[in-house]
């Protein structure tokens, strides 16, 4: 026995479970994160045929943040989105939004969720909108429906919608039905009906795709405004680049997974600059670019060898200093 030991009449820990303390002491994956997918996967069906729409597909977003969800038509950006919406339920992994399991929600829960946790807007500026009502009425269509009913609560509603609309710059619209709004103007009164109750998360479905530039520069002015002043988490899919590129980080989807992201930070000069960053997963997995592997015929397997400070990836071919 040490002399520790006997001093302290206390038995040393062993190696394995120091280590495991100290597995236990480091927080949890994503565990301060807004929102959180975690090996996600979303399968659905369609003319009989299975569709494996997210394969494992990891995201941390913080609270606050603003984030462009971009890729290919068929990536699965749209099936997230629709997952952390509480449209889609997901067939297995880890999807959290604000504290919420989107996985053991009840169908009263997942009311509750698409009603006051999160804010929805659509591509179509037409499905956003209901025809027959004014701007202002239709903010407070959502308000109406979470129970705000009674006089001081209508009136508290009015102010409210009117505060959104002054908020996106298109107060002077409050009186007006969509029909005699712009495409531009439908999709700001669209993101004020996505705030009127308060979410905590906001998500836009190619909120610019009918949009020319001008109006598509006011939409995500609107957006970015929403985030700014009243704090809301903001998750964008877009094809925009005039969108994506105006964004602190884009996450790029490719075949149901998170394939890159894009970080952009100013310099000393005010000059931004964009780095693009290829994503490993939890289980080491990350996707090498298409341009990439192509210019390199590499196809199926590729040779590793890791270096002093980087890992190198090679075409699956014999080096010249290979005996032949």
């Amino acid at each position: 026995m040490s002399d520790l030991e006997t001093s302290t009449g206390l038995d040393t820990p062993t190696l394995s479970e120091l280590e495991s303390e100290a597995v236990r002491a480091r927080p949890a994956f994503g565990e301060h994160s807004h929102i959180l997918c975690d090996n996600l996967v979303r399968i659905y069906k369609t003319e009989g045929v299975e569709v494996v729409a997210l394969q494992g597909l990891d995201l941390l977003v913080d609270k606050g943040e603003l984030i462009a969800v971009v890729g290919a038509s068929g990536s699965g950006k749209s099936t997230l989105l629709n997952v952390l919406s509480g449209l889609d339920v997901p067939t297995a992994g880890v999807a959290r939004v604000a504290g919420t399991d989107l996985l053991a929600m009840t169908a009263k829960d997942r009311l509750h969720y698409r009603r006051q946790v999160v804010g929805f807007i659509w591509q179509q500026t037409a499905r956003n909108l209901l025809p027959y009502l004014t701007a202002r009425e239709n903010v407070r269509l959502p308000m109406r429906l979470a129970g705000r009913r009674g006089r001081a609560s209508r009136a508290a509603a009015a102010r409210r919608a009117d505060e959104l609309l002054e908020l996106l710059e298109i107060g002077y619209c409050a009186g007006r039905r969509p029909g005699e709004l712009s495409g531009g103007e439908q999709q700001r009164v669209a993101i004020a009906v996505a705030l009127a109750n308060e979410p905590q998360v906001v998500l836009a479905d190619e909120p610019t795709g009918e949009l020319d530039s001008e109006n598509s520069e006011h939409v995500f002015a609107a957006l970015r405004r929403a985030n700014r002043e009243l704090g809301v988490t903001a998750v964008i899919v877009t094809h925009d680049p005039t969108v994506s590129e105006q964004v602190d980080r884009t996450v790029g989807i490719r075949d149901g997974r998170t394939s890159s992201e894009t970080l952009r930070r100013e310099d000393s000069d005010g000059a931004i600059i964009a780095e693009e960053y290829a994503v490993l997963d939890r289980v080491g997995r990350l996707q090498l670019p298409r341009d990439f592997t192509s210019a390199l015929a590499m196809e199926r397997r590729v040779r590793l060898e890791l270096e002093r400070d980087h890992i190198g990836v090679w075409p699956d071919r014999p080096r010249p200093e290979d005996p032949q």
